[in-house]
């Protein structure tokens, strides 16, 4: 829409839907949520019909092994009852004995059968009132069975009378009572059937309502999704298109808006900087032209004050290289004694290196005088040790001659003085033992001062072979300076020589000023074709613009009046020349 104060036209990045949350994901995770949605909508419709036709297998399932194996194996115990009865009856009618054992075999056949039978409706009983029935049935069959083995007992008599009576009386009302049990119990089960059937009806009738809602609603949230996906896509992407066309037209007076997060949200912010540049832009060219155009005129005018400055600057020069040809005598005299020192260095460091040689040697002689002294004083020891050795054994002697008597006497003598010597031996043992330690702990004493020396010639080594390098990177450094000095007077003269051919250059760059002139006006009518509205980027441009065409450097003082402009030049109005003159050059 178009801005009524400032006559620039909005573009907004904003889609009014409620779902703005929705709209600021990224365009891959919108498109992944509607799929993610319609893939819900699927796996709903699955464990919906699976969780429907899982509970229709379990009615079918219940139907066909509980219900109608319980209500076929009553059946089947019915028709073994009354084969049974059929056989009693037979036991009353027939007389010959051939006759009754068949009838005997029958009801002897039925009765394990039906005794499996029921052996396998107890094993399927799970409910209270099926297993209260089935024990009033098993009730009425023990009582049947008592009934029935006292017939078969009067069957194998003669009295056919009792035989009548205990079946018309006995047997047959137990009969009934126990085909009446059967049938209470098959009733409840084929209800059972039926209502089972009845829910497995109920159950697929609510699986297909429930897919169908299911299906609705995954077609409604497929559609919404799609909708909302395409809608939050394709309106920023034909917004962004409106402004790029804008934009291309030379229109830069659209004011975008951007309010999205995603992937269209970035196009319409990356052409909102981009407007926004194009904006500062041709704003900034507008003012450097103008700036271009009074500053060309300026340096026409301060060609003449340059010239000046460079004779000058020549002079200077020149005075200068003479002073650097003086240093670079003193540096090269600083040179020669700095090499010299670094030899006398040189030498005392070899003096200081052989010092510590010998202060080595030495160390290592002391060092074997000292293990030597350990050598003697564990001889000295082994001979204290046979001097102890050789007393006992002149006591034991000396014992042994006493007991010997007067025959033993001279020998005792001889013991006597064995002893003596063994004694005065320890104990000159022990003396050179006590000296030969005392020598031993002065070696190790003179050992470590000695070694202490060693290392303090070690340091003096290191701080002379220091000095040496010290001596020695001032000798370099001192040479480098030398040439660095020689170079610095070569630039000297160079610079010399460029200053005097700056002074051919001035009258050229008065030339290129005007040049610079007229390109800056054909540059003025090139960025009058865009319309500029008052974006803050325009507004931002003009105040950093401004300052810098209008203000000019603090004035340096000059030695000299600068000269007439040039031929070519044509000057600004005098207001102008006379305050930005002197300011302008001494910035350049």
């Amino acid at each position: 829409m178009t801005c009524a104060r400032c006559g620039s036209r909005s573009v907004t990045g904003r889609v009014e839907t409620p779902l703005n949350a929705f709209n600021n994901l990224r365009i891959g995770s919108r498109l992944g949520i509607a799929f993610a949605l319609c893939v819900a909508v699927m796996l709903a419709l699955v464990v919906t019909a699976k969780y429907g036709l899982g509970h229709v297998r379990d009615d079918i399932d219940l139907i066909n092994k509980d219900r109608y194996l319980k209500v076929r194996w009553v059946t089947d115990i019915k028709d073994d009852v009354n084969l049974v009865v059929r056989s009693a009856h037979n036991l009353v009618i027939h007389t010959h004995v051939n006759e009754r054992a068949a009838d005997f075999k029958e009801i002897e056949t039925a009765r394990p059968r039906i005794t499996e039978t029921f052996k396998k409706i107890e094993a399927l009983l799970v409910n209270e009132e099926a297993k209260k029935l089935f024990a009033d049935v098993q009730s009425q069959r023990q009582s049947f069975l008592r009934e029935l083995a006292v017939l078969e007992q009067l069957a194998r008599g003669d009295d056919n009378a009792k035989l009548r009576v205990q079946l018309l009386e006995k047997l047959r009302p137990e009969q009934h009572a126990y085909m009446k049990a059967l049938g209470a119990f098959v009733d409840v089960q084929e209800q059972r059937m039926i209502d089972s059937g009845d829910e497995a009806a109920r159950t697929v009738t609510q699986t297909s309502t429930m897919m169908i809602i299911a299906a609705l609603i995954g077609a409604s949230v497929a559609v919404v999704a799609a909708w909302s996906t395409t809608v939050s896509i394709t309106r920023p992407i034909n917004q962004a298109v409106q402004v790029a066309r804008t934009v291309a037209a030379g229109d830069l007076t659209s004011r975008i808006d951007v309010t999205r997060k995603d992937e269209t949200g970035q196009l319409l912010d990356a052409l909102k900087a981009m407007n926004d540049s194009l904006v500062g832009i041709v704003h900034q060219v507008r003012q450097s032209s103008d700036s271009i155009a009074t500053g060309s005129g300026q340096i026409a005018t301060g060609n003449q004050d340059l010239s000046q400055r460079t004779e000058e600057q020549a002079s200077n020069l020149q005075q200068t290289a003479a002073s650097m040809e003086q240093l670079t005598s003193t540096v090269k005299i600083n040179a020669e004694a700095a090499r010299q020192a670094a030899q006398l260095a040189l030498s005392a460091s070899g003096v200081a290196a052989k010092g510590g040689e010998v202060v080595g040697q030495v160390v290592g002689t002391m060092e074997q005088i000292t293990s030597a002294s350990k050598k003697i004083a564990d001889i000295i020891g082994v001979i204290d040790g046979i001097a102890f050795q050789t007393n006992i054994l002149a006591l034991n002697a000396a014992v042994e001659a006493a007991r010997a008597g007067e025959q033993g006497r001279g020998f005792a003598v001889v013991a006597s003085e064995v002893r003596s010597l063994a004694q005065r031996s320890a104990q000159a043992a022990k003396e050179i033992k006590q000296l030969i330690n005392d020598s031993v702990e002065k070696v190790e004493t003179g050992s470590r001062l000695v070694g202490d020396a060693g290392s303090t010639m070690d340091d003096i080594v290191v701080q002379v072979k220091r000095v040496t390098d010290l001596i020695s990177e001032i000798g370099a450094a001192t040479l480098e300076q030398s040439t660095g000095i020689g170079q610095i007077g070569d630039a000297v003269t160079q610079l010399d020589q460029v200053t005097q051919q700056n002074a051919a250059l001035v009258e050229e760059s008065a030339a290129a000023a005007e040049s610079l002139k007229q390109q800056a006006n054909q540059l003025v009518q090139a960025v009058a074709i865009f319309t500029l509205g008052a974006s803050p980027a325009a507004q931002a441009t003009m105040t950093r613009a401004h300052p810098s065409a209008g203000k000019a450097p603090a004035p340096r003082p000059v030695s000299k009046p600068a000269a007439a402009p040039g031929k070519g030049v044509k000057p600004k109005p005098a207001a102008d020349v006379s305050t930005a003159k002197d300011e302008d050059w001494a910035s350049f």
